[in-house]
């Protein structure tokens, strides 16, 4: 009888390790099949970076995007419904980027002065030009024309962006109230929005300017930047 319920118990353990086996295997299909859509979704992703250098939104196009990548300009369809949410990714994307200098801000300095604060967060900010080019756009039709899913991915790396502003504040201003903090934090995102415009100003523009006797001083990202920050520490 003891036999019998050790067989018993053996043909179990077999069961349970086939299962087992089985079930890891059908995992590693699905992360290998998650990894596959990564790689395509980034390859889109760095096409429409690569066309968005030197070509405005309104020029570029999903099939523009698909002569970029190494598959059909169907197969983008898989990934992305529409021209807006590669854009949309582009943006999450250069918000995670923004995210990462910002935290090697963090980690690498236990005390700031306003001015070494307003340099290295100008810094980061210059670097991403891709990313102040996007925030100049009209965000309405990008997000109009995005499923909720990827909105909502795009929201929170922005959030995020938000949080790690504030927690560099936190750290390197405790003098600060917390009022002065907020305050901030929700002028420092919208003065972004102009930079872009007002730095890469275009030649067309220019001449505009000039015969309308418009005055204009030239100010880099990096200036715009440093000078807002200051302005808003003060």
């Amino acid at each position: 009888m003891m036999k019998y319920f050790e067989d018993i118990a053996d043909r179990l353990g077999v069961l349970k390790i086939k299962y087992w086996q089985k079930e890891m295997k059908w995992k590693r299909r699905k992360q290998m099949a998650k990894e596959i859509v990564d790689i395509r979704k980034e390859e889109i992703i760095n096409a429409c970076e690569k066309l968005y250098e030197n070509n405005n939104f309104k020029d570029i196009t999903i099939k523009r995007i698909g002569e970029e990548t190494t598959f059909s300009r169907t197969s983008i369809y898989n990934y992305f419904q529409t021209k807006e949410e590669i854009f949309l990714a582009l943006f999450k994307r250069e918000y995670e980027r923004w995210i990462e200098d910002l935290n090697q801000m963090y980690e690498e300095n236990s005390t700031m002065s306003k001015e070494i604060f307003a340099d290295k967060l100008a810094q980061s900010v210059a670097k991403r030009k891709n990313l102040l080019k996007l925030l100049s756009m009209n965000m309405y039709d990008m997000e109009e024309n995005s499923r909720m899913e990827e909105l909502i991915k795009f929201k929170k790396a922005y959030g995020n962006a938000i949080k790690m502003v504030r927690k560099c504040v936190d750290k390197f201003f405790e003098e600060m109230s917390n009022n002065e903090k907020e305050e901030f934090v929700f002028l420092f995102f919208p003065l972004m929005y102009g930079i872009y415009p007002y730095a890469e100003v275009t030649e067309k523009q220019q001449k505009a300017m000039e015969k309308a006797d418009v005055p204009f001083k030239y100010l880099s990202i990096y200036e715009i930047t440093y000078k807002g920050i200051l302005k808003l520490l003060s």
